[in-house]
C-alpha cells in the first residue's frame, strides 16, 4: 500500500471511541503517524468502517482496545514498548472481543508465528493493495480467519526448525548460550558455571556449529528471534 507523507495530526477528525451505528469500529496502532493517517483515510472512505482511535505505542494501543473495545484493531508487529504480538496476546488473555489484524512491513515467519500464537485473525503486509486491506478489516469484523495455508505452513516450518536446532544443544550448551545472550564473556561464564575458560570456548564453538551462526552477535539474534525466554529459570525450555 502506497501512503503519501503527511504531517502529524495531533487532533484527529473524529471523536475518540464514539460509536456510529452500523459501522465497523477500528483502532489503528502504528508508530508512524503518516502511515496511520494514510490508513485512516483509506478505511474511512468505506461507508461501513469507522476509525475510533489511534495509538503509536503498544501500551497505548492496549489501553484504547480495552476502553473502546472496537471490533477490529490493526496492529503493527513492532510497536515501541509493548510489541504488537504482546498486545495481541494480552487482548486474548483478557478475553476482549476485539479481533486483531496484524499489518507489518515484514513477512518474517517469526512475526507470523507470533501473531498466530497470540490469536490474531490474520497478517497483512503494508504493501498490500488498499482494497485488500479494507476487505481484510471487514472479514476480521465477521470473525473470519484470514490466515493462508502458505502463511501457516511457513510459520510451522520455522517453528520446527527453531525447535530442532535448540534440541541439538546439550543442557550445558543451552546454559552457556543463555549466558552469552545476557552479555557475559567467556571468562565471566567460566566463573559463573565453575568451569575453565577453555571449556567455555569449546561449548561456544559447538553452539555456533549447531545453530548455524558464526559469532556471538549472531547467536544472540538467533535466540531473540526464536522466541526463547532468557529469563526462564529452566534454560532447557523449548520455544512453543
Amino acid at each position: 500500500m502506497e501512503l503519501c507523507e503527511v504531517g502529524r495530526v495531533d487532533n484527529p477528525p473524529y471523536e475518540l471511541g464514539v460509536r456510529m451505528e452500523g459501522k465497523i469500529r477500528v483502532l489503528l496502532a502504528d508508530d508512524h503517524p503518516a502511515l496511520r493517517v494514510g490508513l485512516r483515510v483509506l478505511l474511512e472512505q468505506a461507508p461501513d468502517i469507522q476509525v475510533v482511535g489511534e495509538a503509536g505505542e503498544g501500551e497505548e494501543a492496549l489501553a484504547q482496545i480495552e476502553a473502546f473495545q472496537p471490533e477490529v484493531a490493526v496492529l503493527d508487529c513492532l510497536l515501541p514498548g509493548m510489541a504488537g504480538v504482546e498486545v495481541a496476546a494480552e487482548v486474548q488473555r483478557r478475553g476482549l472481543p476485539t479481533r486483531i489484524l496484524a499489518l507489518s512491513a515484514y513477512r518474517d515467519e517469526k512475526y507470523v508465528q507470533g501473531m498466530i500464537a497470540a490469536g490474531a485473525v490474520g497478517y497483512l503486509v503494508k504493501e498490500e493493495a488498499p482494497g485488500v486491506i479494507v476487505a481484510a478489516v471487514r472479514a476480521a469484523a465477521r470473525e473470519e480467519s484470514l490466515w493462508t495455508a502458505e502463511q501457516v505452513t511457513r510459520a510451522r516450518r520455522w517453528q520446527e526448525e527453531v525447535k530442532e536446532r535448540w534440541e541439538r544443544l546439550t543442557e550445558r550448551e543451552r546454559e552457556v548460550l543463555l549466558l552469552v545472550v545476557v552479555g557475559q564473556s567467556n571468562k565471566q561464564i567460566a566463573r559463573e558455571m565453575g568451569i575453565s575458560e577453555k571449556t567455555v570456548e569449546y561449548h561456544v564453538t559447538n553452539i555456533f556449529g549447531k545453530l548455524g551462526v558464526g559469532s556471538r552477535s549472531e547467536a544472540i539474534v538467533w535466540v531473540e528471534n526464536s522466541g526463547l525466554s532468557v529469563g526462564q529459570p529452566d534454560p532447557r525450555e523449548i520455544p512453543r
